[in-house]
């Protein structure tokens, strides 16, 4: 007779070597049931240990209930069904302490193509994760229709008015209405950058072209193109300390992050905006300071969120960009942080490693 509970001592000490690493939670039992082995994963979900799952039947262990309060591991029903049957899609299932979770199974038949089942591999995930994914989207569904509806009705009223009646206008009347169309065409244009930058970060699709980038340089040119668009001179302050490295880095993606922290700076904050360039022990520190208000410390976990806005009182910008600027920092090897700066205000400090070209 099938001693279940041996076979499941080896069967767990030969699983445990890979998928412990697996990020959802795995139990694996018998054709009837008995438990033969359980990851990591399975034992945070649920509270159940190894020592305490093989060997018993799931039923006794893992009492997944469906919607309706059916035993999960009768319908799966392993016995019957068509004998090509090998999986059991992903349902909703909740434990007695009322838990939710997303469990799927897999029946594994020998032989495999109308073989009767052997072992029933059970997979589970939290429930909790993916309503908070369902909320993230359905965030950005709202946000985008949001930023997009106002300057797409913006071009549809100027475009429509303009080509039904043109010639009653001055020339003076129909270039503010073109200049007002060009810059909710900008607008439509940066928001669907984000939206790109967010999706390339998410999927782990962001590139990196790496090349000599001489970061004080790039600091300098972004404030000339803000004072040339009308901020004052004395607004922003750069300071670079000590011999700096030779930094190789994907030059339009940090001077992304150094537009959006600056522009961040001078929305959300007050006074001279001061960009601190510093060597440290594995590379370069990037402060960018204010003197504004500063962030409060509950808030702080939030700021790196999509859709964070720093002031609700100060509308403006999806929400994306200190989530973009993160994603970006990271993709060089980098980390970011957010604290009071010296002067009272925020201060968002990147810190980048030197690189070399063999990264590119």
């Amino acid at each position: 007779m099938h001693d279940g509970h041996t076979d499941g001592r080896s069967a767990d000490s030969v699983c445990a070597i890979d998928v412990d690493d697996l990020p959802d939670g795995l139990v694996v039992t018998d054709r009837d049931g008995h438990v033969l082995a359980v990851n990591r994963a399975a034992t945070r979900l649920t509270g159940v240990t190894r020592e305490q799952a093989v060997g018993r039947h799931v039923r006794d262990v893992f009492s997944f209930l469906d919607q309706d309060g059916r035993d999960w591991w009768k319908w799966l029903d392993t016995y019957g069904g068509l004998p090509t049957r090998t999986r059991h899609p992903e349902l909703p299932l909740r434990t007695p302490g009322g838990h939710e979770m997303l469990v799927a199974a897999r029946l594994v038949r020998e032989p495999e193509r109308g073989g009767q089942v052997v072992r029933v591999v059970v997979t589970m995930r939290d429930a909790g994760a993916r309503a908070r994914l369902e909320r993230s989207r359905a965030d950005l569904v709202s946000t985008v229709a949001h930023e997009l509806r106002s300057p797409l009705t913006s071009v549809k009223g100027f475009t429509a008015t303009l080509l039904a009646k043109w010639t009653r206008f001055t020339d003076d009347q129909k270039l503010v209405m073109l200049e007002t169309v060009n810059a909710d065409a900008d607008r439509v244009t940066r928001l669907i950058t984000e939206l790109l930058d967010v999706s390339r970060i998410e999927s782990g699709r962001l590139e990196i072209h790496r090349q000599v980038v001489d970061i004080p340089a790039r600091v300098r040119k972004i404030i000339a193109g803000r004072i040339a668009a009308g901020e004052p001179e004395d607004r922003f302050r750069l300071e670079v300390y000590g011999e700096l490295p030779e930094t190789w880095l994907d030059q339009d993606k940090i001077d992304q992050v150094l537009s959006n922290l600056m522009e961040n700076a001078v929305r959300h904050g007050r006074g001279t905006v001061t960009i601190v360039v510093e060597p440290n022990e594995w590379g370069v520190t990037v402060s960018v300071r204010d003197q504004g208000e500063g962030i409060p410390p509950e808030l702080v976990t939030r700021v790196f969120r999509q859709f964070w806005r720093g002031n609700a009182r100060r509308r403006g910008g999806t929400g994306l960009g200190l989530f973009i600027v993160k994603g970006l920092i990271e993709a060089h090897g980098g980390t970011i942080s957010v604290q009071r700066g010296p002067e009272g205000g925020a201060e968002f400090r990147f810190m980048l490693p030197t690189g070399t070209p063999d990264f590119a």
